[in-house]
């Protein structure tokens, strides 16, 4: 099979960005959140964890812990126990009062609004970053890849990188940066509805006539 060219890729990952618009004219971020703060905190969260179980603990996180400076206080085996039911909950727990302190200590209370100054922060990766960038500031420098991103780009063959920073910079160059904003809760919402990683429906997807996965 003859490699698709970068022109045909922006093509047909155009076509992708339209029938998105269609399905999911208005996204919505499906983590719950009312600051940039928690925003960060409930995307640190939701790492190897789906967002409802993120959502299902947050706001109780948040009646224990209601402030930046209380989480900075807070003794982890107490926010371990709280966190006890999504993955990794005692290293998250971790990261939530080293994040918090942090933010008090180098950045004067505040969230950065850097892709750099966010990454500092413990916990908290580049696709994190793109999320708080994106959602919490509507500033937008990429493309969040989770796991659901990353699947869709390589089912769609518009990447083949093996790691998610890569399967970013692979995206980045052929989606328009107009339309990257949309990317992550337009993708995620279509990786749990229909293009899911055990069974998907490829029988009813709308992506099925430009998908070079899909086996009639």
């Amino acid at each position: 099979m003859a490699r698709e060219s970068l022109k045909s890729k922006r093509e047909r990952v155009l076509q992708v960005c339209e029938l998105m618009n269609e399905h999911y004219p208005h996204p919505e971020p499906a983590l719950h959140f009312d600051s940039p703060f928690r925003l960060t905190i409930a995307v640190l969260l939701s790492a190897q964890t789906t967002d409802a179980a993120v959502n299902k603990v947050t706001p109780v996180l948040w009646e224990h812990y209601p402030t930046i400076e209380a989480l900075a206080g807070a003794n982890v085996d107490d926010v371990a126990e709280i966190l006890h039911s999504i993955g990794f909950f005692r290293t998250k727990a971790a990261n939530c009062i080293k994040c918090a302190q942090m933010i008090l200590s180098d950045f004067g209370g505040e969230v950065p609004r850097t892709m750099e100054e966010l990454q500092k922060l413990p916990g908290v990766g580049r696709k994190t970053a793109n999320i708080v960038m994106n959602v919490g500031f509507g500033l937008c420098e990429g493309i969040a890849v989770d796991t659901h991103v990353f699947r869709i780009a390589h089912r769609l063959k518009l990447s083949n990188a093996k790691e998610a920073s890569a399967t970013e910079q692979d995206l980045l160059k052929i989606i328009p940066q107009e339309k990257w904003t949309s990317v992550n809760d337009q993708w995620i919402r279509f990786g749990r509805e229909t293009c899911s990683a055990q069974r998907p429906k490829c029988d009813v997807c709308f992506l099925a006539d430009i998908c070079p996965s899909y086996k009639k």
